[in-house]
């Protein structure tokens, strides 16, 4: 039929206003037609803004119609169509219990497992009897089917309609040609912040927009982001930890054309970051290994990670993942505090700046000029970089230090004290 095939071409392009008047008028000639109402149903839940209960609405007549004609694989879509519109309108537990139904019938639907995740967070900390906890549906729900030659909607709202053929009309223009998605290699993304926001943009064309196949999982103090990829795998990103904590019922996110702008509500207004990401947190269960209170009769000298060494007169070289060897960073931090500092003084002499003025290199912290080299180094350096030292030097309670995440993002990295140490558990 014209109308469906129409519907069908305006669903696929997102003019879901225009999917939602073709279906319907297919719908006016074949009211027995699954298919319509399926496809109807979630024009409605991708419109914007959703129509779930209109959806739901479809969806149940769906579901009907094909239990009747005991057509499995349309069953599965027409549950699969009422758990989503379920699940928009806040009723967890009955969306949960249709998506059981559509595992039953086709546990392969390759959203479904993303759906199931999404009621299980929702579930979490709801109370009995508070809505959406409690199951009220039935497998197949008591509606009134339409019969042969009646229109559904009987009563549709003539100002929707208006609104409808408005909207289509306005989009009668050249359609344009299918995006072509962003290979994953050439996917980036960006942050900045205002007072009260930080926002990220991940710049990716042909991101898909309806709900069941992406996800922006916003947290306290994490951002993840998962859609398909044409070439049949899945990008991943994850921000974690954030900088500062976020108000995750007041940040929201949008699909654009050409990228996923995801805008986080800051907790402490006013508050600026000086960066997307921050230090991950200490958990007492993760502390590192305490030195041990048995030594031998040789000389100890403790280590400020926890180990416990043997005096040796030559300064520990710590394993590195550079391919020149290990590098000795008391040496070099000293060279570059000693620099520093040359070129201050030279220059205060000639009444320009002091050993005083020098700010723009934190060598000296409490003291230590390798703290303060260190935190130069992480300071200046990339987000893959800030990464694998953190990962790198917690993992391996302190013994390695790496900037290469390519290596260190692989898997644990274990723990190898310098030379002439030895690493104990507290109580050892």
């Amino acid at each position: 039929m014209d109308q469906a095939a129409r519907g069908a071409s305006a669903l696929k392009e997102g003019r879901y206003a225009e999917a939602v008047m073709q279906y319907s008028a297919a719908i006016s000639h074949s009211p027995g037609a699954v298919d319509y109402y399926i496809k109807r149903s979630t024009a409605y839940q991708r419109s914007s803004p959703p129509d779930y209960t209109a959806a739901l609405q479809d969806a149940e007549i769906a579901v009907n119609l094909a239990t009747q004609r005991g057509k499995r694989e349309l069953i599965a879509q027409a549950q699969l169509r009422r758990g989503i519109a379920l699940f928009g309108l806040e009723r967890y537990a009955d969306a949960g219990h249709c998506f059981g139904i559509v595992r039953q019938l086709n546990e392969k639907e390759s959203s479904l497992l993303i759906w199931e995740k999404k009621v299980e967070g929702k579930l979490k900390g709801l109370e009995g009897g508070t809505k959406g906890k409690d199951i009220t549906v039935k497998d197949v729900p008591d509606v009134e089917l339409p019969s042969q030659g009646v229109k559904v909607r009987e009563k549709k709202d003539l100002k929707m309609e208006e609104n409808i053929k408005k909207t289509v009309n306005e989009s009668k223009v050249d359609v344009k040609a299918e995006v072509v998605q962003t290979p994953a290699n050439k996917i980036r993304h960006e942050w900045y912040q205002t007072a009260d926001h930080a926002i990220i943009e991940l710049f990716a064309k042909g991101v898909p927009r309806n709900g069941d196949k992406h996800i922006v999982d916003i947290e306290n103090q994490s951002v993840s982001i998962s859609f398909p990829l044409v070439a049949g795998s899945d990008y991943n990103l994850t921000f974690y930890p954030l900088y500062a904590p976020i108000d995750v019922v007041l940040s929201t996110y949008d699909i654009k054309s050409t990228k996923i702008e995801i805008k986080l509500k800051k907790k402490t207004p006013g508050q600026k970051w000086p960066s997307l990401e921050g230090d991950l947190p200490v958990e007492e269960e993760k502390d590192p290994m305490k030195p041990s209170a048995e030594l031998s009769e040789t000389p100890l000298r403790r280590d400020p990670t926890g180990l416990v060494a043997h005096t040796h007169e030559h300064t520990p070289s710590y394993p590195t993942s550079s391919k020149a060897g290990p590098k000795n960073w008391d040496k070099l931090a000293d060279d570059l505090t000693k620099k520093h500092k040359k070129k201050a003084k030279k220059e205060g002499e000639g009444g320009g700046v002091t050993e005083d003025d020098v700010e723009d290199f934190d060598y000296d912290d409490e003291g230590d000029p390798v703290n303060g080299f260190f935190k130069k180094l992480y300071k200046d350096a990339d987000p893959d970089t800030r990464r694998a030292m953190m990962k790198s030097y917690q993992e391996s309670n302190g013994t390695a230090l790496s900037t290469n995440w390519a290596e260190v993002g692989k898997g644990k990295v274990e723990t190898s004290p310098p030379e002439g140490m030895e690493a104990k558990k507290w109580g050892d």
